[in-house]
């Protein structure tokens, strides 16, 4: 992140392209980037993002990340239906994570239920704290090119 940065007061502005370039990708030429529902503040999923879905959910307003398992973007809700609409992107401090606070259309998780944060650990145990709101048979039906074959491969 720009050391310059770091002190200006609130409500200062600068060029979105000027900060954008300085985001510290990984070697993959990948961010990670959680999503919170923007009204709640519920924390639904982190996944990444590279450039080009960077530009193109800043550019069309519908959150696109990319997938390492696949190899390609991936526009959120493309096999479900489930989308995610942009309401503002922040950057960290560091400039290495990304939080994207979102409307979220139905459950963003793959497995039905809101979020992808349903196992809480509990001592030695794990505990499943929720209950899928819809079942992934109906988000995703038995089509094996669904995004629903590959979650163990890929955080969504």
């Amino acid at each position: 992140m720009r050391k310059d940065i770091e002190n200006l007061p609130r409500g200062s502005r600068f060029p979105r392209d000027e900060m954008l370039g300085h985001l510290k990708l990984n070697a993959e030429g990948l961010i990670p980037a959680i999503a919170q529902q923007h009204d709640t503040g519920e924390v639904l999923m982190m996944a990444w993002m590279n450039a080009e879905a960077l530009e193109e959910t800043l550019t069309t307003g519908r959150v696109c990340y990319f997938s390492r398992s696949r190899g390609r973007l991936w526009r959120k809700g493309e096999s479900s239906g489930q989308i995610q609409r942009l309401k503002g992107l922040y950057i960290d401090c560091d400039g290495d994570t990304l939080l994207l606070r979102v409307d979220q259309t139905g459950p963003a998780c793959h497995t039905g239920r809101s979020n992808c944060f349903f196992l809480r650990v509990d001592g030695h145990e794990m505990v499943v704290t929720t209950n899928p709101l819809i079942d992934p048979e109906t988000l995703y039906g038995n089509d094996p090119a669904s995004s629903r074959q590959t979650p163990a491969n890929d955080p969504i």
